[in-house]
């Protein structure tokens, strides 16, 4: 990976920790998350006069990403309800870091080097020290183990199915605002007891616009390199989303900075130029 797909990749996930820190502060978190994914929708479809849509070949993918993609919001929320944030995000983003790694290579045939494949697997350590940490404090649950395993699997597919489907798009703004209007779609309907789509955006514009913005531009960035770049490598160093959201709530949350915190950022740090070089 060149400098310029590395930094991409970084500045993803530094505005994915941002705009989740973002609806995790917000006084209904869910609500906060409905309501950006349907804004986000609303923004991009003037973009798509711009943009124009994706190619014929990519739209088997926008379908099993869509699927796969409340498949995993489903399994995800199962796990939160038993397992905590804490070791529930970071685990199943270390398996879908180490799941992506055998998928990219039977679907794409993508080789990686040692460096590459050091690099991968400190990220995966980091989250998995996450994981530990909080592991610590709560008893962990077959069931949580099970809807966790279930989440990495499903952000895997995703993952895979989205670095295949923007390659073949032939234009990653085009897929990106198409997969965005979907998933808003399909979590509508997932949420259809909740209401009409327009109530949960009922006071929650102007709360929202930057969270929407924020997680478009992760999204489309992380596409962008997705489109030319190794999907391993590049998966794995937006998932330092979890190590950003570590320090700002160390900065701006005022939390320890405990030291398995630490050993979690020296790790995904020393991942970066190991990924570099790979």
């Amino acid at each position: 990976m060149d400098a310029t797909d590395v930094g991409a990749a970084l500045l993803s996930a530094l505005l994915h920790a941002g705009w989740n820190a973002a609806v995790k502060a917000s006084r209904d978190p869910a609500r906060a998350m409905m309501a950006q994914m349907l804004l986000g929708a609303v923004l991009v479809v003037p973009a798509l006069l711009w943009s124009g849509l994706p190619a014929a070949a990519a739209w088997p993918w926008i379908v099993a990403s869509t699927l796969m993609n409340v498949a995993t919001i489903s399994a995800l929320l199962r796990a939160y309800e038993v397992g905590g944030f804490g070791l529930v995000y970071p685990v199943m983003r270390a398996m879908a870091v180490l799941l992506v790694v055998p998928m990219a290579a039977v679907l794409t045939g993508e080789k990686f080097g040692p460096a590459a494949l050091a690099g991968i697997v400190a990220i995966a350590l980091s989250l998995g020290v996450l994981a530990f940490d909080a592991m610590r404090d709560r008893a962990v649950t077959l069931k949580a183990l099970g809807w966790t395993l279930a989440a990495g699997l499903g952000t895997a597919a995703y993952i895979m199915c989205d670095a295949q489907g923007v390659r073949a798009s032939g234009n990653p703004w085009a897929y990106g605002f198409v997969v965005s209007i979907t998933n808003a779609l399909a979590m509508c309907w997932r949420q259809r007891q909740a209401g009409p789509p327009w109530r949960q955006l009922d006071g929650q514009r102007l709360a929202t616009l930057p969270i929407a913005l924020a997680s478009m531009a992760s999204y489309l960035l992380i596409l962008w390199v997705w489109s030319h770049a190794p999907i391993a490598p590049a998966a794995a160093l937006r998932d330092t989303s979890s190590i950003f959201a570590i320090l700002i709530a160390v900065i701006w949350l005022k939390e320890p900075f405990s030291r398995t915190r630490i050993v979690a950022v020296l790790l995904a740090a020393a991942a970066v130029p190991m990924l570099r070089l790979g």
